[in-house]
This record gives structure tokens, C-alpha cells and sequence, in this order.
């Protein structure tokens, strides 16, 4: 088995050892010692309160890859976090100790073309907690940037914090695909993804939304959530046609925009055929690698196609979104789980199983 070094036990200056969930191959997850990186002028220290398990963590747990992010030595995982400040580097201005906060979980370079246009969730150097190679926040405590730690208001909190990145993407989706008060709304697939898109949609004012998926149970949590209506699908593609009637029928008005959260050709298919001409069709799900999709049909019909990957400048919205009521996150938190070793080869057997597990949460 691939280990830690035994000499970097990660020890603070309270010679507290800092631990940390390490994936040294599959299905293999340890606490071991984590050293922490030097404190920077303008980084904090944050001890980590709750933490979320995300798909990719789950593909990486199950296959040490996720898309084209291959693990070749042992990481850290996780990246949906919140805690609270321990330690401020000499130029922090912003927090104090004590304070509660989110965390984003991507660093860019801010200083390419991307970044300079303001679109640094492409940074080509973006460095992002548990997407190889870099180390996640399934720890005691980790060091991050002072502008990407986001304070959090009395009434919100740690486990609604961390559940910020996921909702972060629903928010940069209807952001991209221009979802609003005339905009009605279909979410192709309903896990997490859809489930936070779903809730992001009715928050930007989409008037009427369709879900769809082929788990009945995911279904009825997204009515719970406040789905206008749900359309139950098969897995054959041969099937689009008909289902597409079926789910125009459901929404008995203009699709304006559709969410494929899901990635296969069959989801996208699916999207692009129910839209309206001059309609969006926003990609989220990233399940496939290589599509075979109708798009001269799509483009005959002035459908856009619009990419979509992870998220930009959305955490104070989240935090906005929360604090105030507008967005409800705590019913996606299905199962909880401690921080030992039990309790993580609990918890990723538990979201890798699906079922009824929506977000599981860790309480470190």
C-alpha cells in the first residue's frame, strides 16, 4: 500500500497533527498525517467543519480518475467545504479569527487571458481542491486563499455553506443560459446537479419547470423541491422521440432553456430535440467523453449550445440566496457521516451506491 511519509506529520505549532483523508488507490481511502502548505500574506487557515462528497470524488474513490484527471499518487479528496478561520497570514484584512466561511475551491492564475476577461473558472492553471493533482479538503485544516474564503451570516450554516459549490453551478448555469421571470425551464436529469439547478431556476424566476430522469425516487424529491412537473425516461435512445412529445405536452408551453445534467447522448439528445427554436441548451453533465448528437437539427433551429463548467463569482449570491430563504439546501442533505475511518468507507460507499443518497455530508 502507498502511504504518507511518516516524517511530514503535518504538526501545527500547538502540536496538533493535521489529518486528512488520503485515496492511495481504489476504493482505498486512509487517514493519515497532512502537511499543510507555508500561511501566505493573504492566506488564512481554516479548520474544516463540514464537507460535502461530490460525483467526481466518487468517480475518482471508484476508478483513481475522473474525465481526463488521472490520480498518480496519493490526494486528498473533496472540495465542497466550510469552516472556520484559525489563522491569518500577515496581510489578511478582510477575516478575523473566529470567523465562519465558505470556501471556493479553485485557484487560478489571475493573470492569463481568461482570468484577465474574468472568466478564470477556464484558467488553464487553475488548481482546484481534490481534482488531480491537487490536494483536497477532506481534512482537519487546510490553507486557502483570503479572497476565496466567503464569511457566512449567523443564519446560515456550515453544512449550507459547503453546500454552496454545488449550488454555485445551477447559479453559473442560469447565469450562462439566461433563465429569468419569461424563461420556462427543463432539467434533464435530477441527482445533485439537476436537483441544485432545479432550485437556482426557481430562484432566477423561471416560471414553469420540467424534470425529467429515470429514477421515479429522484423525481419526487425534485417535486418536493418545487418542480412544476417530472416526466419518468427510459435509458434507449430509440425512445427520444416519443418522450419528447410527452415532455412538451408536460410543460404545455415554449421550452426556453434546457439543463442536460446528466452527459449522455441519449440526455443531450433529449435537451436539444425539446427546445424550442431560439431556444438554449445548457451542457453540465460531463458523463460521456465523446457525443454523437442531432446538431445540424439543433442548428436549423438556432438552438445554442451553451458549455458550461463549474462556476464563476456566485458565492455571494449563494450566500445572498440562503441567508435570505430564497433557496432552501438542506433537504439535499440525505445522510451525515463523522470524520474517522469508518465513517469516510461509509460515506463514499454511500453516495457511490446512489439510491436515496442525494448529498452526503461529513461533520469534521
Amino acid at each position: 500500500m502507498v502511504g504518507v511519509s511518516e516524517t511530514k506529520m503535518g504538526r501545527d505549532e500547538d502540536g496538533e497533527t493535521n489529518m486528512a483523508a488520503w485515496l492511495l488507490g481504489i476504493r482505498n481511502l486512509q487517514i493519515q498525517p497532512y502537511l499543510l502548505p507555508p500561511l501566505g500574506p493573504h492566506d488564512v487557515e481554516v479548520r474544516i467543519k463540514a464537507l460535502g462528497i461530490c460525483g467526481s470524488d466518487v468517480h475518482y474513490f471508484k476508478n483513481m480518475r475522473n474525465a481526463n484527471f488521472v490520480i498518480k499518487k496519493p490526494m486528498i479528496l473533496g472540495h465542497e467545504c466550510a469552516g472556520i478561520v484559525e489563522q491569518l497570514g500577515s496581510q489578511v484584512k478582510s477575516l478575523e479569527v473566529g470567523d465562519r466561511v465558505a470556501l471556493e475551491p479553485g485557484s487560478s492564475c489571475q493573470i492569463c487571458n481568461r482570468c484577465k476577461k474574468g472568466r478564470y473558472n477556464i484558467c488553464p492553471e487553475m488548481k482546484f481542491f481534490g481534482s488531480a493533482p491537487t490536494n483536497g479538503a477532506l481534512a482537519n485544516k487546510v490553507v486557502h486563499p483570503e479572497n476565496l474564503c466567503f464569511k457566512l451570516p449567523d443564519n446560515v450554516s456550515l453544512e449550507e455553506g459547503a453546500m454552496c459549490e454545488p449550488l454555485s453551478v445551477g447559479i453559473h448555469a442560469c447565469r450562462r443560459a439566461e433563465v429569468g421571470p419569461e424563461t420556462n425551464v427543463l432539467i434533464v436529469g435530477a441527482g445533485p446537479i439537476g436537483l441544485v439547478t432545479l432550485l437556482a431556476a426557481r430562484a432566477f424566476g423561471a416560471p414553469r419547470i420540467v424534470i425529467v430522469d429515470v429514477d421515479d425516487c429522484r423525481l419526487s424529491i425534485a417535486k418536493k423541491l418545487g418542480a412544476d412537473e417530472s416526466v419518468q425516461v427510459s435509458t434507449n435512445i430509440q425512445d427520444v422521440g416519443e418522450e419528447v412529445v410527452k415532455i412538451q405536452n408536460v410543460m404545455a408551453s415554449s421550452i426556453d432553456v434546457s439543463f442536460d445534467c446528466v452527459g449522455f447522448r441519449k440526455s443531450l439528445t433529449t435537451a436539444l430535440s425539446a427546445t424550442e427554436a431560439g431556444g438554449k441548451v445548457g451542457l453540465i453533465g460531463l458523463a460521456q467523453g465523446d457525443l454523437t448528437i442531432p446538431l445540424s437539427s439543433a442548428a436549423v433551429r438556432e438552438i445554442d449550445v451553451v458549455g458550461i463548467f463549474r462556476y464563476r463569482n456566485t458565492w455571494p449570491l449563494c450566500i445572498e440566496f440562503l441567508s435570505t430563504g430564497k433557496i432552501d439546501v438542506k433537504p439535499l442533505i440525505t445522510h451525515r457521516f463523522d470524520f474517522t475511518q469508518k465513517g469516510i468507507e461509509d460515506a463514499f460507499e454511500t453516495s457511490a451506491g446512489g439510491g436515496n443518497a442525494i448529498k452526503v455530508m461529513f461533520n469534521v
